[in-house]
């Protein structure tokens, strides 16, 4: 017999679509680590979500105005970014229904050129 052994970390990046916030499972919150604060953006030509990590450097010095950024919590298994306000327009632009009893998984793959977490809107995970 030949068994592949896995591995207990997840391989891909799934990003959880919620009413109030975006959960981030190990894979895709490890690009977060050592974030202080994040952008959060929306390609709607394109159906796709971006996270952009700030650094405590950019914030202080002021690199990012600070009405765009955003606050993530980083734990060991999954981040998160609460913005109600984001979240409705993710559900307007995608016709997706995010109400508190429900929630919405997408394949998120890290842009090394970007240095962005980008979630796919067109194609949610089963």
């Amino acid at each position: 017999m030949k068994f592949e052994w896995t591995s207990k970390k997840p391989k891909l990046g799934i990003a959880t679509l919620y009413d109030s916030n975006i959960t981030l499972n190990k894979a895709a919150s490890s690009h977060f680590e050592n974030a202080y604060k994040v952008l959060l953006g929306l390609d709607d030509e394109n159906m796709k979500l971006a996270i952009k990590p700030v650094s405590k450097e950019d914030h202080d010095i002021g690199a990012i105005a600070k009405d765009k950024e955003h606050n993530i919590t980083v734990k060991q298994s999954y981040a998160r970014v609460c913005n109600k306000r984001f979240m409705s327009e993710v559900a307007n632009l995608t016709g997706i229904n995010l109400t508190k009893a429900t929630s919405h998984k997408y394949k998120a793959t890290w842009d090394n050129d970007e240095k962005i977490l980008i979630i796919d809107l067109k194609t949610p995970e089963v």
